[in-house]
């Protein structure tokens, strides 16, 4: 079985690689095919892969391209992690919205936005050559903003792209963890769009666990979340959000605690990453533990400033180890090998929220086999999470007609009416803003 990484030079792509080593089944993926823009960037992680794979019998075999539709062919996945614009796409769309006083998290509030932007039409090309040159293939998407994105590539490759991402996997697993209950025995009562979701309810053994870990404020301040929004707050809301939507609860103290700190995170990504490339170049480095030393540090610093707001301390231990690549291999085995699962996906609505059309892409969770992942059925929200569900879907969909028509006066109505930009003024100064530094953004007019 053949695998496509699409930003096959990044990062964390070690992540997938590893994972795809534990796996022995009959079936799984035999060869690895990296793409990606940089060759020096290709070379580097090649690199780190082969001391990966050095004492693995059977390893897949990983070969490497610049030519997208050579990786594209014969592709049974197609996993898409690029970075349009790269790290310093990023540190540009915080550093713009900070200056207007505004949030430029890379998939929250304004630098959401201008990421989806320069994005879209790239991911649209990309589902283009997919469905032309590899149409049976599976495309599994992590490239963010990952719901718009992955709603984008769905007008084109309809139920064969499917969005992932490790934060509600993550916060089932620390909810699960605390209440003393096995992850993978529990069924979690996740809603909402991606970064833009709540945990409800978390069954074992068809009993609800989530009311004794709200009305225990002990219990509930244990953990990641409790800590970072506090007891008081997750108990009158009667669920436990994503981490995300602190952004939205503590928006004023997160814009604060980023416009003093002493780098943006995109800028610290930036630079980290810098060194990692340029230490790769050094043909006698140790690629992987420079690599995984490098990767420690990442995680370690994940959302700082919001747990520094928040006054939650250090990332625990067991946070640290990321999570995505187990859900796109979980994905995978589900659809090739027609092994059932249950995991939370990035996947069209299809009725699953009365309140959002039936094509808008939610992240619920889904019942996965050979024909894909099909969302479950989940009770509404309740009505503060359907006004910010609906709201920031919106915005979403003015994204994605922005890039299609090229409208200027779109993009600034999609900045305007998301709920952590507060001025039609402040919209148009920050259309104005990032296209001045981002070459990629010249389609509007």
């Amino acid at each position: 079985m053949r695998l496509t990484i699409l930003g096959g030079g990044g990062f964390r792509v070690p992540l997938v690689y590893g994972a795809l080593l534990s796996d022995r089944a009959e079936g799984r993926v035999t060869q690895v095919v990296l793409h990606d823009l940089d060759a020096g960037r290709l070379s580097a992680v090649t690199r780190v892969l082969a001391e990966q794979a050095a004492e693995v019998p059977d390893a897949p075999r990983v070969t490497a391209t610049t030519d997208l539709d050579e990786a594209l062919r014969g592709a049974d996945f197609v996993f898409s992690a690029i970075r349009v614009g790269g790290l310093e796409g990023r540190a540009n769309d915080e550093r713009v919205a900070l200056a207007e006083g505004v949030l430029g998290q890379e998939t929250v509030g304004a630098g959401g936005i201008a990421y989806g932007l320069r994005t879209v039409p790239t991911v649209v090309d990309i589902a283009r050559r997919v469905a032309r040159l590899a149409p049976d293939a599976w495309v599994i998407n992590f490239t963010n903003p990952a719901g718009l994105v992955t709603e984008a590539m769905s007008r084109h490759l309809g139920d064969r792209v499917i969005g992932i991402c490790d934060s509600p996997v993550g916060l089932g697993r620390r909810i699960a963890r605390v209440l003393g209950a096995d992850p993978k025995e529990a069924w979690i009562d996740y809603v909402g769009l991606n970064h833009l979701g709540w945990v409800r309810g978390l069954r074992v053994a068809g009993r609800d666990e989530l009311p004794r870990l709200l009305a225990d404020p002990d219990l509930l301040g244990s953990f990641e979340e409790g800590k970072l929004f506090g007891v008081d707050w997750l108990q009158s809301l009667g669920a436990v959000p994503n981490e995300y939507l602190h952004y939205y609860y503590f928006n004023r103290e997160a814009v604060r605690a980023y416009q003093a700190a002493a780098r943006t995170r995109g800028a610290f990504l930036r630079d980290q990453q810098a060194r990692f490339y340029e230490e790769m170049a050094n043909p006698d480095a140790a690629a992987l533990k420079t690599w995984d030393s490098t990767r420690a540090e990442r995680e370690a610093t994940y959302m700082a400033e919001n747990r520094e707001t928040a006054g939650a301390g250090e990332r625990d231990a067991d946070d640290l180890s990321g999570g995505y690549e187990k859900v796109a291999l979980a994905l995978m085995r589900a659809i090739a090998r027609d092994e059932r699962t249950t995991l939370i996906l990035n996947v069209r609505n299809r009725g699953t929220l009365s309140v959002l059309d039936s094509e808008a892409v939610i992240e619920v969770p889904c019942l996965v086999d050979a024909n894909g992942a099909h969302p479950v059925a989940v009770d509404p929200l309740p009505g503060h999470a359907t006004g910010l569900v609906c709201a920031v879907k919106a915005v979403e969909r003015e994204v994605l007609t922005a890039a299609e028509s090229g409208s200027r006066a779109t993009a600034e109505k999609a900045f305007a009416l998301h709920p952590l930009v507060d001025s039609v003024n402040v919209a148009r100064r920050l259309v104005k803003g990032y296209t001045e530094v981002h070459p990629g953004l010249a389609y509007l007019r």
